[in-house]
């Protein structure tokens, strides 16, 4: 009878007996690790040296993700008998792609397209590596939950994706792109005959959420539309977007796109303080003003309260826009696309859908929003109108006796006001609801047929 013995020091080959003892607790090794990944990714988001965008702010994500795998990795394999050596692919694969969209934003076009099929991939990595190695039923348990969010990231990053391209297809840009300074603005000009009518879009929408009323406009003179910085087929820009950039960029694109004022200009909701800031800016490009049931500018009450938000060194909102805005590149926002812009044309409605799907729109809704202060009180520096034809639309449902007393004062800004309250319209179907958005266009018809007659607006 022969006997082998184990060398001193090692230990014998193959899994451990039932009566072995276990070296560390591997379950709590896979939910330290997980939780030190995202931990991981939301100190990095918060870092200094990460600026405050998309691509950069989802890269450092990454690398936290890939920390936690990492840790997986080398903490199974020096603390229990359950090495874990299959979370080096993900590691690597998270890691690489951070670092990627740290060092690059343009690096997000092209992942895109590869990382949902990527992602696929790696999560049947992720199930097969697991599930040949990891005997702990609480660690099972928690990576499965990984995994399974993996899934459902590759499939709203793959819907996400081919909708995109499938957006830009079906919808490409009816107007001109111009530079302003460092971005393009999308203009589109239509109809013909003076004075040319100026549409401003309300807070978080795009030209095409005047689609009702720009096509109505242009069978009587000439009618522009344009998509601020950042949504529908505008590019984003790096300056913060209160009234003031606003009406400086209108005032540059249409300078550089030739078309010559003076102007109606006419506001829906915030879109009110820009025409309004405008007005304030280049008084002599104004011939007269319609305001679509306008946010109101600040008062001598509310003015201390109004400050321009910059970002300063530590842009601490622009780094939770950036965090947010990145749901849109797993397809939430496009889930939630589909419930808006029911009652517009169908062309505009497929249109403003596309552009709330962007990652680029919801971050310039937030940004106009964070301005919300300081274009308050850039649009109370305009005192009045004089003589020029204005028109204040009041919404008849929805609106209290605050905003009345508000909408009564704008109304008081030129000699030659009316002040219309449509009983059966709210905020929003002034300009998407087919019957409230004619009451929107005789306003601004009434307008352009006082500039050109010089007789006073109707009542």
């Amino acid at each position: 009878m022969t006997t082998t013995s184990t060398p001193a020091g090692r230990h014998a080959a193959g899994p451990p007996t039932p009566d072995a003892p276990r070296r560390g607790h591997i379950g709590r090794v896979v939910a330290g690790s997980l939780a030190l990944g995202v931990l991981a990714a939301l100190v990095l988001v918060a870092a200094p040296f990460v600026p405050a965008r998309e691509s950069a702010v989802l890269g450092a994500v990454l690398c936290g993700f890939a920390l936690g795998w990492a840790v997986l990795a080398v903490a199974s394999a020096r603390s229990t008998d359950q090495p874990q050596r299959w979370a080096v692919v993900p590691a690597a694969f998270f890691g690489l792609s951070g670092l990627l969209l740290l060092v690059s934003g343009s690096t997000i076009g092209a992942l895109r397209w590869i990382w949902p099929p990527a992602v696929a991939a790696l999560a049947v990595w992720i199930v097969v590596g697991f599930r040949r190695q990891l005997r702990s039923r609480t660690g099972r348990l928690m990576i499965y939950a990984v995994v399974a969010l993996m899934a459902l990231a590759s499939v709203g990053g793959a819907y996400q994706t081919l909708g995109t391209a499938a957006d830009a297809r079906a919808h490409p840009a009816p107007g001109q792109l111009i530079d302003v300074g460092g971005h393009r603005l999308h203009l589109d000009c239509t109809g013909s005959g003076e004075p040319t009518v100026v549409l401003q879009a309300g807070g978080g929408e795009m030209s095409s959420n005047l689609g009702w009323i720009a096509p109505a406009v242009a069978r009587d003179t000439r009618v522009c539309v344009y998509d601020r910085a950042g949504r529908g087929w505008s590019e984003p820009a790096d300056t913060p977007q209160d009234g003031t950039q606003i009406s400086t960029d209108l005032h540059t694109l249409l300078q550089r796109a030739h078309v010559p004022g003076p102007y109606v200009l006419a506001g829906h909701s915030f879109g009110g303080l820009y025409v309004m800031d405008y007005a304030a800016r280049y008084p002599d490009e104004v011939a007269g003003m319609v305001l679509i049931d306008s946010t109101a500018p600040a008062t001598a009450a509310t003015a201390a309260t109004a400050w321009r938000y910059d970002g300063g060194s530590y842009d601490v909102l622009g780094r939770a826009a950036a965090l947010l805005s990145t749901s849109a590149e797993v397809g939430l926002a496009r889930l939630y696309s589909h419930l808006e812009g029911g009652t517009l044309p169908p062309d505009s409605r497929q249109e403003v859908r596309a552009n709330i799907a962007t990652a680029s729109n919801i971050r310039s809704t937030i940004d106009e929003y964070v301005q919300a202060n300081a274009s308050t009180q850039e649009a109370a520096a305009l005192r009045g109108l004089g003589d020029k034809p204005l028109v204040v639309l009041t919404a008849g449902i929805g609106n209290d006796l605050e905003h009345s007393e508000a909408q009564d004062r704008l109304a008081a800004l030129s000699t030659n006001s009316a002040h219309r309250v449509i009983d059966t319209a709210d905020h929003e179907g002034l300009v998407a609801d087919e019957a409230s958005a004619a009451a929107t266009t005789r306003a601004i018809q009434d307008v352009v047929t006082s500039v050109r007659t010089a007789t006073p607006v109707e009542p």
